[in-house]
C-alpha cells in the first residue's frame, strides 16, 4: 500500500473526486490550489484534496473511496496520513460536509468536533439537489480538529 502526492494531471482523478463532490465546477475551485493524495493498494482506492486556507488552517476539501472499496479501511488510512502530515503545516484542520450522520461520525472518530454551519451552502452553490443517505443536503457542517505543529 502506498500514498502518493499527485503533482500533475490531477484531472485524471476526477471520476473519484466526483464521488465526494458531485459538481466538477466546485472541484475546479480547489483542485488547482490543493494538494492531491492518492492511495494505491495494487490499484487506486482513495483520493484526498487538502488546501491551505491561511497560515494556521488547512481544509480537507475532498476525500473519496471507490464504492466497491468502501468499508475496507482505505479512508481511515488516508485520514491518518493527512492528520499526521499536516501537523507541521497548520494548527487547525477543517472539513466541511453535509448533514449526514454516517459522514459526520466518520470524521468524529478521528477527533473532529463541530465548528460552524454555512446555511444553504448546497442550495446556493450547486446546480442540482444534493442528497446524503436519502435526505436533501442544505447546510454545510464544518468540523475542526486542532493539530499541533512540530
Amino acid at each position: 500500500m502506498e500514498i502518493k502526492k499527485i503533482i500533475e494531471d490531477k484531472e485524471l482523478f476526477m471520476d473519484l473526486l466526483l464521488l465526494a463532490d458531485e459538481q466538477e465546477s466546485m472541484i475546479h475551485k480547489y483542485i488547482g490550489r490543493g494538494e492531491l493524495f492518492a492511495l494505491y493498494d495494487t490499484d487506486l482506492k482513495t483520493v484526498c484534496v487538502v488546501t491551505q486556507e491561511n497560515e494556521n488552517t488547512c481544509e480537507i476539501k475532498n476525500i473519496a473511496t471507490y464504492e466497491k472499496e468502501q468499508g475496507k479501511g482505505y479512508g481511515n488510512l488516508m485520514m491518518k496520513y493527512v492528520i499526521e502530515n499536516y501537523k507541521d503545516k497548520c494548527d487547525t484542520l477543517l472539513v466541511g460536509t453535509g448533514d449526514d450522520d454516517k459522514t459526520l461520525s466518520f470524521y468524529r472518530k478521528f477527533g473532529f468536533v463541530y465548528s460552524h454551519t454555512v446555511k444553504d451552502f448546497f442550495i446556493d452553490n450547486y446546480n442540482h439537489e444534493m442528497f446524503g443517505n436519502g435526505q436533501q443536503l442544505r447546510d454545510m457542517i464544518y468540523l475542526k480538529m486542532n493539530i499541533s505543529r512540530q
